[in-house]
């Protein structure tokens, strides 16, 4: 048989050799005729003795030999006495174990899952199941066949059995009635699938083009889309405008159905200087944020007339002398309920930082300190002395279908007298809430930040519009003190903010310049650079400590093609070196690799200590590759997590090269940065500012000086459209 031929291949589960019941993944022997035959793929809550029908084709592994790989699979109830036997005996059906199960078949034989599912009072017929247990039986039984009619329901528009399993989690037996009277809920946050598959089921279902339900979902699309572009709104007229191309409906119906939209809650229209729609939940979590902020201001500072002799002690004690504003933001934070702290590198940000823990320590206060990345929360515990923590350790976040929930809320508050969050900029406005929310009340809020550097990756740019409310308490250090104005990668992060040049010409130091006036040498030297120059002359680790920075993901000089070069350099192919491929990349032991989504779902052991969660952009190792079970492990700083192979394509890719976005919150020892050519919208002065300050100890720009000045002259921000200032400002009025 030819290898990768397609095949359609029926047959009964005989053995589970390795089940994901999150990811649907699994391994099994499926007895096709007189065949045991090895599978391998998504096969959503397989039982043994089920059914199945696969669509896929035959492979050759080297060490586990011939095996079916499954692209679609669909299951069919076990119909003979024997494979319902095996199929009860598995445990499908809590209650009935295989003496039941054996009881069960023997009385009525091949109808058994007729019967069971048509008329399941008569399982009281078999002794040891009384009229009660039958009837939870019942209950039980709908579950079971409720998943496989969903899957049915859903094959044949091509959704896949794992999206069905989701479906069924959150909806139960009421899913098929559900989605047959709005087919549109599948095309919400939740889910996530295209607006016209969705379309395409309504039609089926008799649902009116111009319909409010469809409007709403259009709207809505457009909305969830641009949550990934960090707009927690968009002006109305932008919305409609984009829905007259989706929907394929004239402005006028668009507008008419929006009014029936907002009066159903469906929607949120905002008018600022121009109206702006968004969806309730974010909406929410703005007005709540905006809400509790206003109240913590609305707090009179305490006056604290030992603050003074507090702070001359903690000089005495650390042997050190703070400059007027950092004594100001330590007595700033100590008086306020919020308060912000921002500057850029080299003004004494971390100094004025550890004063101020150090003080409200000193006062007896209890403290919780953390970053959003595990990267940025060890280097804040590094730099403070104490334990610090990702924001979702802090809240503690729980497994949920995809969406967070978070142990610590309003009901289990953290007792921490004060929190400290620090790399606020990375903060985006679901996550902020849920901080804020796990506040007890009398808690004060230290926000730390870069105000110059790329907003949050989510939906939001919380820091910049507290900044801009006005309202919060604040101190923006800016005095580059003495011993950081001899790097070069402070003074031109400065110069860089200033809208000047940075300086190019000095051959030592911790800044330099290579130029290179074409793609092929810049890729070469940057090669040369992560794999051989930087090694050698600092003895630094090329994955542990180098990082190459991307403006953009395609090209010679993207993140794509440099990943591909990178790999082939610091970890090529070898024997006994176990790989698999998985979208673009081909991935190998000791990859250097990025989740590049956040996902509470994934399982992590560090020691004996357990959690939940990797998020958009945890950089590890691959430890672990296991051809049989499909499976990967990565170590994310000392955080084992393992993988379907089928989830590197959609969650992870190659992480010698990275965007300068996905950077956020890093630090690494040596940074290079390709900047030649490109698309402009991508070269743009914070950009470049964020890139930089990602070094610790060396940052190397490879290309053309003109396209540096570019970036440094293009000053042009991405917009992003939210409601939290306006809705501050306007809280705080009322107080």
């Amino acid at each position: 048989m030819a290898e990768k031929e397609w095949l359609n291949l029926c047959g009964s589960v005989d053995h589970i050799i390795y089940a994901n019941r999150d990811s649907g993944f699994a391994v099994i022997e499926l007895e096709a005729g007189d065949e045991l035959i090895c599978a391998v793929g998504n096969m959503p809550d397989v039982q043994e003795g089920a059914e199945l029908s696969l669509m896929g084709y035959y492979t050759t592994h080297p060490n586990y030999g011939y095996q079916f790989r499954v692209e679609t699979c669909e299951q069919r109830m076990p119909a003979t006495a024997g494979a319902i036997c095996k199929y009860l005996s598995s445990g499908v059906i809590k209650g009935i174990g295989p003496a039941i199960a054996r009881r069960i078949v023997e009385k009525f034989g091949d109808d058994t899952l007729h019967i069971m599912e048509q008329s399941p009072q008569r399982l009281a017929e078999i002794k040891g199941i009384t009229v009660k247990r039958s009837q939870e039986l019942a209950e039980e039984l709908k579950q079971v066949f409720g998943v496989r009619n969903l899957m049915l329901f859903l094959s044949q528009y091509g959704i896949s059995p794992a999206v069905s399993v989701k479906v069924w989690k959150r909806w139960g037996v009421l899913a098929q009635d559900l989605i047959r009277e709005n087919p549109y809920i599948l095309c919400g946050r939740m889910f996530q699938l295209e607006f016209q598959l969705a379309d395409q089921i309504a039609r089926q279902q008799g649902i009116s083009p111009d319909s409010e339900i469809r409007v709403s979902a259009g709207l809505s699309c457009i909305l969830i889309h641009n949550l990934n572009n960090g707009h927690t709104c968009l002006p109305s007229r932008k919305l409609i405008q984009a829905a007259e191309k989706l929907l394929e409906l004239s402005g006028d119906v668009i507008e008419e159905k929006l009014e029936e939209v907002l009066e159903k809650g469906e929607l949120v229209r905002l008018k600022k200087k121009q109206e702006y729609l968004a969806l309730p939940e974010l909406y929410s979590s703005e007005q709540y944020i905006a809400s509790r902020i206003a109240m913590m201001v609305s707090i009179p500072p305490q006056d604290e007339p030992q603050i003074d002799f507090v702070i001359r002690q903690i000089e005495e004690e650390r042997n050190i002398r703070y400059e007027g504003l950092q004594k100001q933001a330590i007595k700033e934070a100590l008086m306020n309920e919020i308060f912000i702290l921002t500057g850029g590198p080299g003004t004494g940000k971390t100094t004025t930082l550890n004063g101020i823990i150090d003080v409200l320590e000193y006062c007896g206060k209890t403290l919780s300190i953390a970053a959003p990345t595990g990267r940025a929360a060890k280097r804040i515990s590094e730099v403070t002395g104490r334990e610090a923590k990702t924001i979702h350790r802090l809240l503690e976040v729980e497994m949920g279908d995809g969406t967070p929930r978070f142990a610590k809320n309003e009901q289990e508050p953290l007792i921490s007298d004060a929190v400290v969050i620090d790399e606020m900029s990375m903060v985006d406005v679901p996550l902020f809430e849920a901080l804020l929310r796990a506040m007890k009340p009398s808690a004060k809020l230290i926000l730390v930040g870069d105000y110059h550097q790329l907003p949050s990756v989510g939906a939001g740019n919380v820091l910049h519009d507290l900044l801009a409310s006005g309202v919060i308490p604040t101190i923006r250090l800016q005095q580059i003190f003495r011993q950081a104005a001899k790097s070069l990668i402070v003074t031109n992060a400065h110069r860089i903010v200033q809208g000047e040049m940075p300086d190019l010409n000095k051959k030592q130091g911790d800044f330099f310049f290579l130029s290179r006036r074409d793609n092929a040498s810049a890729s070469q030297t940057i090669l040369d650079l992560a794999c051989r120059r930087l090694p050698n002359s600092y003895g630094y680790s090329p994955t542990e400590d180098i990082q190459v920075l991307c403006p953009q993901r395609k090209g010679e000089l993207g993140v794509e093609e440099l990943n591909s070069k990178l790999q082939t350099q610091l970890n090529p192919p070898g024997a006994g070196k176990t790989e698999f491929k998985a979208g673009m990349y081909t991935y190998r032991l000791g990859d250097k690799v990025m989740q590049t989504k956040n996902n509470y779902d994934i399982e992590w052991q560090k020691n004996d200590e357990r959690g939940m969660g990797i998020f958009n952009g945890d950089i590890g190792t691959i430890c672990m590759i296991d051809k049989g079970s499909q499976t990967l492990a990565i170590d994310f700083e000392g955080r084992i997590a393992y993988y379907p192979f089928e989830m590197a394509s959609d969650q992870l890719e190659l992480a010698y090269a990275i965007t300068v976005h996905k950077s956020q919150g890093n630090e690494f020892e040596a940074v290079v940065i390709p900047i030649l050519g490109g698309y402009d919208r991508l070269y743009y002065r914070n950009l470049l500012y964020t890139a930089i300050t990602r070094a610790k100890q060396i940052v190397i720009l490879v290309g053309k000086e003109e396209r540096i000045a570019y970036m440094v002259d293009n000053n042009l921000k991405s917009v992003r459209f939210t409601n939290l200032k306006h809705l501050l400002n306007g809280m705080v009025e009322e107080f």
